[in-house]
Parts: C-alpha cells; sequence; structure tokens
C-alpha cells in the first residue's frame, strides 16, 4: 500500500512499530515519547529518566539510505507518514533530528558491540546514523485488552498481589513448571509474560501458547493466572533486559517480579565492598524483584530440587537447558518425563512432525495394547502411549 498523504515518508520494521505500541499504551512509563538529543544524553549521563530507571535512550533511528536522506531534510514541525509492512502505521510531527553512532548504540543495549554477538549483529543492521523524536499518533489502533483483562480479573478475585514471570517456555518443561507452582503460591494473580520473538530459531509462539494454556487448565487454578503476549523487540535485549521486565510488569499492574536464577541479565559485579546484580540498579519503579531458586532432577533424591537444598552435587543433578531439550525435539525424539512432561512433548512433537508416519493406525494397533476397538488416533496419542511403554521397568 503506497501512503496517500503528501508527507514524507518514514519506513520501520515489526520490531520499532511495537517500541512504539508500548510507548503509547503507558507500558514503558517513565517514557513517554521519543527522546530528543538532550534528553538521550541526560539518560545515559544518569540512567534515569524523572527519577526512575530507564537504561538508554528511547529513539527511533532506523535504517537505510531512503530513510536517513529523509531524516536529515526534516524541518521543525513537519509532519512524517510512518509505514510498517507497506502500512500506514502512524503520523509523527518533527521536534528535532539528530545524529547517532549505531555502535555506540547497540553497546549502550548488549554491553557491547562485538558483531559476533547475535543480538548485536541483528540489532546494529536496523540502525540508521539519523534519529528524530516528536509526537506521534498510531493510526487505526487497537484497544489493549490484555492490561483490560488483567484489571478485571484483579478486581473480580479481589487481589491484593499480582506476580509476573518473563518466559519464553521453548520448550515448556518441568523447571518452568516449578518455577510457575513456587511463584503462584504466595501471591493472588499470576501474569505470564509470554516472549514472541521475531526470529524463527523457536517453536512458534501460538505452539508454545498452546503447550502453556494446557498445563494451566489442567494442573493449575486457572482463574488466577493470565497468559499476556510479550513481543521480544530488541529493547528486551542485553544486560538491561530484567530493568526493561520490570516496569513493564509494573505498568501492568504487578507489584513482583520473578526472575530465574540463570536469567541472562542477571550477572554479578562487585561495588562498594559488596557483590550486586543488575536489580541493586532499578530506582523509583515500585516493584519488587525476587530471584528464585535453579531446580535441577537429582538421582539421589530421585525428584525435581533446589540447587540451594539438594546437598548431592552436579554429579547427580540434571540441569534443565531448554536449548538442548528443543535440540531432542527438533531431532524427533521424546524426551524423558523428567525433563518434559509428557502431555506436553506428546503435543510439541505433533506440532513439530505433522503426519510424520506413513500408517499411524498400524503402528498404533502393531505396537500398543488396545480394546479391540476401531479408534481414531491422533499423533499425540501415538507419543503418549510411547511414553508408557519407555516407562515401563518389568524387563529394564
Amino acid at each position: 500500500m503506497t501512503s496517500s498523504r503528501k508527507n514524507k515518508t518514514l519506513y520501520i520494521d515489526k520490531e520499532a512499530a511495537s517500541a512504539l505500541e508500548l510507548v503509547d499504551d503507558g507500558l514503558l512509563t517513565p517514557v513517554t515519547k521519543l527522546m530528543n538529543e538532550a534528553e538521550s544524553k541526560e539518560v545515559l549521563k544518569t540512567g534515569l529518566i524523572n527519577g526512575k530507571s530507564f537504561p538508554f535512550p528511547f529513539i527511533l533511528a532506523p535504517s537505510g539510505n531512503r530513510n536517513e536522506k529523509i531524516i536529515s531534510s526534516l524541518e521543525v514541525g513537519e509532519e512524517l507518514t510512518i509505514l510498517c509492512d507497506g502500512e500506514e502505521f502512524a503520523t509523527l510531527t518533527v521536534d528535532s533530528t539528530f545524529e547517532i553512532n549505531p555502535k555506540v548504540r547497540v553497546k549502550h543495549i548488549y554491553g557491547t558491540d562485538d558483531l559476533t554477538h547475535p543480538g548485536v549483529m541483528a540489532t546494529i543492521k536496523r540502525i540508521g546514523h539519523w534519529a528524530l523524536s516528536g509526537n506521534y499518533t498510531i493510526l487505526n489502533k487497537k484497544e489493549n485488552s490484555n492490561k483490560k483483562n488483567i484489571a478485571q480479573v484483579k478486581e473480580l478475585i479481589g487481589a491484593q498481589h499480582v506476580s509476573s514471570l518473563v518466559m519464553g517456555v521453548n520448550p515448556l518443561h518441568r523447571a518452568h513448571e516449578r518455577l510457575i507452582r513456587q511463584t503462584i503460591e504466595s501471591t493472588d494473580l499470576l501474569i505470564i509474560f509470554l516472549l514472541k520473538p521475531y526470529d524463527s530459531a523457536n517453536i512458534a509462539f501460538d505452539v508454545r501458547k498452546e503447550a502453556l494454556e494446557f498445563f494451566i487448565n489442567n494442573f493449575l487454578p486457572k482463574n488466577r493466572v493470565i497468559i499476556v503476549p510479550l513481543e521480544n523487540s530488541y529493547i528486551f535485549a542485553g544486560y538491561n533486559e530484567i530493568i526493561i521486565d520490570a516496569i513493564v510488569a509494573k505498568n501492568y499492574g504487578c507489584d513482583r517480579l520473578t526472575i530465574g536464577r540463570n536469567h541472562a541479565g542477571l550477572g554479578m559485579f562487585y561495588d562498594c565492598n559488596s557483590n550486586k546484580s543488575i536489580i541493586d540498579k532499578v530506582t523509583g519503579i515500585d516493584i519488587e524483584i525476587t530471584v528464585a531458586s535453579e531446580y535441577v532432577y537429582c538421582d539421589e533424591c530421585k525428584t525435581l530440587v533446589s540447587k540451594n537444598t539438594c546437598p548431592h552435587g552436579q554429579h547427580h543433578q540434571i540441569s534443565y537447558h531448554a536449548d538442548s531439550i528443543l535440540a531432542l525435539l527438533e531431532a524427533g525424539l521424546l524426551p524423558p518425563a523428567v525433563l518434559i512432561r509428557k502431555e506436553i512433548s506428546s503435543f510439541l512433537l505433533s506440532k513439530l512432525f505433522p503426519d510424520r508416519f506413513k500408517n499411524l493406525e498400524k503402528l498404533y494397533y502393531d505396537t500398543f495394547p488396545v480394546k479391540g476397538l476401531l479408534e481414531e488416533h491422533s499423533e499425540k496419542d501415538f507419543y503418549l502411549e510411547l511414553m508408557k511403554l519407555y516407562q515401563t521397568t518389568s524387563l529394564t
């Protein structure tokens, strides 16, 4: 779609559009607008906006020769049309334009400008040398139904405390389940922000969401858990991710945020004669941040345990590395039930390998005990029955 307006046109991608929508919905407060050059320098100097933490300037600097040529030619007060995927996304009234250094920008986000870092490489391709600020209006804006739903549920159940988790569940494994249970035990309502990334190195978002919904609906008090999709744009990347997570959770109405001990942004540093983490740098964001225990399966305890309480050491412990479990699934292997609940792994394999077996019914009836009745069976049913055989111990 070509813009019908006579304004100059700027082209952005979905990640930039997502970030603009977050601000417009009030979900990145204290950020309320695109920053100009002076405001950007102040944030870099103090890490604060109006006395509240924000880790880097919120600016719009899309890459591309055409975009950079347009931005560098803009005048104050000029109206601009912003397109995303060929559709008119927003209009913006120019307040200022200024030059930036893309390598410096990614270093503020990731803590490094090393191009071998996958996040740095992906993000630096998206950033141009010119930024602009000004008030913008999103066209055809849709109401954020998640904010409304959370507010309604809080009122309905009289929730005094609302906790949050930010998760990819790629895939949902037993340690995720334990973390969710642990968090919900000490709160009235739990919001799970389910990450929706822009790359394909993940199980499809809809499949991960359906797996999480299955677990919630069948094994948790489902009226106390809400899933909120969270587009995992570049602003959530890097070592400042926890700060952005806390800001978004707070603006959705949460007063607590729980993160895993192996969270990528939790790195420790030494300051003023004590060990600190990024959490100690959060200022003015009224939310309690808790670091949960790391869970492992211990072959001596014969169950899922916290590393803080298990005395048997790493040589008896199985850690829950999502990427390794995902590798098993992508290879078509059924992970052991100590890693993933059998109903979840069966569902995931049926989605990853649809129509995998040429004659599923014959294979099913040849392999498993049946009631003698002709019944249709899905691939999920097949994997569930197969797991039962794996768990049979009389011949092992």
